[in-house]
């Protein structure tokens, strides 16, 4: 029996690891994390990510220890520590779950070539999406653009294999290296940084536990509901599942097939949600640029007007606009926004104040815990107009008639901006209208009208010189 690494990365889990169960067939294994921020540069982890990071990789060792294989974890540059590593134990192969990132591709390269000059393997296993994205083509042999089509495609090749189940035991090779403490990793913040992710375990369980707990709310009740309530941020009503797909505590297909298990009539919107993140995946492994530059080469031309000022003021959720404002406030206590939210809050920075995407995809990437490179670039493209199955230019969400329509009664304004409590509910999305218009909030950071004739005036131009 020959032993192998077994290299935990964006599949931080032992249930469906079909890593762990390709490692496990050719003898013991070595479970490894490698932190390795330098290989991913301007894409290593935002605050947000680390701080999940930390209590996943907790949660993950203990799981491993609990079936005999201890995690050892390192950091530096991967494609200098798993060649040595393999060397030291005499393992033949390092397997691990494919990533798609373009960082992570080069790094990939260069651990496969430092591996062979030693007569070892690099062997990747899909273990983050439904399909790979290099083996989906339209019927002219193309990548995919519009993600219509993309979904159709996948849900005409039927379901997704089962499944595969967690090993009672795992047999285990020593670490020749001494390991490094949890903490050594340094993923949390260090004083005098404010803990502002004070309140994230009160909403979060990083790790596959947690990952099961919300797996267990699809249930028929909650799908049946979903296409009627998923938009309304308010309520309990998504699965919130996207952190712990983005880390892997649960993959794609336990998701699919907890769905199709829960049988609702609802089920079928729900997964098209699960193909948005395999789609965004497509993109970007067909337009690596995607995080940086848009999809649409016109764009390169558009006329935005960076300003610190009026970003700050979108960060902090002092926009005017409450549903705005509630959501920029819920993702810096909570490290997560309702997607509903989302595109509002974008469509608000973007079209009303003229600031550049890239601008809010960093402050997403670093506050959000489901921060997600492929999800992340490919929704702000899509909110700018500027991606491959972009939202019109032309559309422009009125943030108070999106608060009135989605949060009609302001339950969800009331909870994370307290200065408009005790504003009546006719006024709750425009407070500025009120008699007495609440003392400390701001007005509106730009009147929608002139915001979006700004913008269509922008958008209009870009698209006559194209």
């Amino acid at each position: 029996m020959t032993p192998s690494i077994l290299w935990f990365r964006q599949d931080l889990r032992l249930a469906d690891n079909p890593s762990l169960h390709a490692a496990l067939e050719s003898g013991p294994v070595l479970p490894v994390y490698v932190l390795d921020d330098a290989a991913a540069e301007e894409w290593a982890p935002g605050g947000a990510q680390r701080w999940w990071l930390h209590h996943s990789l907790a949660a993950l060792a203990a799981d491993l220890a609990a079936r005999g294989a201890p995690l050892l974890l390192l950091r530096g540059d991967a494609a200098t520590l798993l060649p040595h590593l393999a060397g030291t134990i005499g393992a033949g192969s390092v397997h691990a779950g494919r990533m798609y990132e373009p960082w992570a591709r080069r790094r990939d390269e260069a651990v496969h070539h430092a591996l062979a000059e030693t007569g070892r393997k690099l062997t990747l296993h899909s273990a983050t999406l439904l399909h790979e994205p290099h083996r989906l083509r339209t019927g002219q042999g193309k990548p995919y653009s519009v993600f219509t089509p993309f979904s159709r495609a996948v849900f005409a090749l039927g379901e997704p294999a089962p499944p595969l189940p967690v090993p009672d035991r795992i047999a285990s090779v020593a670490s020749p290296l001494d390991p490094l403490a949890l903490e050594g990793l340094d993923l949390l913040p260090r004083p005098p940084i404010p803990e502002w992710w004070s309140e994230f375990p009160d909403h979060w369980q990083p790790g596959e536990a947690g990952a099961a707990r919300r797996l267990a709310r699809l249930t028929p009740e909650l799908l049946a509901a979903y296409p009627a309530r998923r938009d309304i941020p308010g309520e309990d009503a998504t699965s919130a599942l996207s952190p712990h797909l983005r880390f892997g505590e649960v993959s794609p297909r336990q998701v699919w097939h907890a769905a199709r298990e829960a049988g609702a009539a609802g089920e079928h919107t729900f997964l098209k949600e699960v193909l948005w993140r395999d789609f965004s995946y497509h993109l970007l492994w067909h337009r690596p640029e995607m995080p940086q530059t848009a999809l649409q080469s016109k764009f390169g031309e558009f006329p935005w007007r960076p300003d610190s000022r009026l970003l700050a003021a979108w960060q902090q959720g002092r926009t005017g606009y409450p549903i705005v404002d509630a959501g920029m406030r819920q993702l810096w206590r909570t490290g997560w926004m309702h997607n509903r939210v989302r595109m509002v809050a974008a469509s608000l920075l973007v079209k009303h104040l003229l600031q550049p995407w890239q601008h809010g995809e960093a402050w997403f990437w670093d506050t959000l815990v489901d921060g997600d490179l492929a999800s992340n670039a490919a929704s702000w493209q899509w909110v700018a107009g500027c991606g491959a199955d972009a939202a019109p230019y032309f559309r422009v969400f009125n943030p108070v008639l999106q608060g009135e329509k989605f949060d009609p009664e302001g339950s969800y304004v009331r909870r994370w901006v307290p200065e408009l409590a005790g504003v009546p509910g006719r006024f709750i999305h425009k407070p500025w209208e009120a008699p007495r218009p609440p003392a400390g909030y701001p007005a509106p950071i730009v009147e929608h009208g002139r915001g979006r004739e700004r913008a269509l005036a922008a958008y209009a131009a870009l698209r006559d010189e194209g």
